[in-house]
């Protein structure tokens, strides 16, 4: 996800932000590279849902999980190793 890929996510999750989901996913499984735009969406769409509902984020590995733990949004962002952990935490 780089300055190239992403408007067209950031332009989705806008879209879905507006309808007020109670829940919210952005699965990075298939990610092969974590720009610090990438980063910025993640932060960003975080702030946005705030209230309104709740957001994961499935990142494994070096590519889309070490770049958001050494930038320390780890410690805001909800991180599961799978679709299915992502699932099962915000049914919760």
């Amino acid at each position: 996800m780089d300055l190239a890929t992403s408007p067209p996510l950031e332009e989705l999750l806008a879209e879905l932000i507006e309808e007020e989901p109670t829940a919210l996913v952005v699965d990075l499984t298939d990610v092969s590279f974590l720009a610090s735009v990438g980063l910025r969406i993640l932060a960003e769409t975080h702030e946005r849902v705030g209230g309104t509902g709740k957001f994961a984020v499935v990142a494994t590995g070096p590519v889309t999980a070490r770049p958001i733990q050494l930038t320390k949004l780890d410690e805001f962002l909800a991180l599961y190793p799978t679709l299915d952990d992502a699932l099962t935490a915000l049914r919760a």
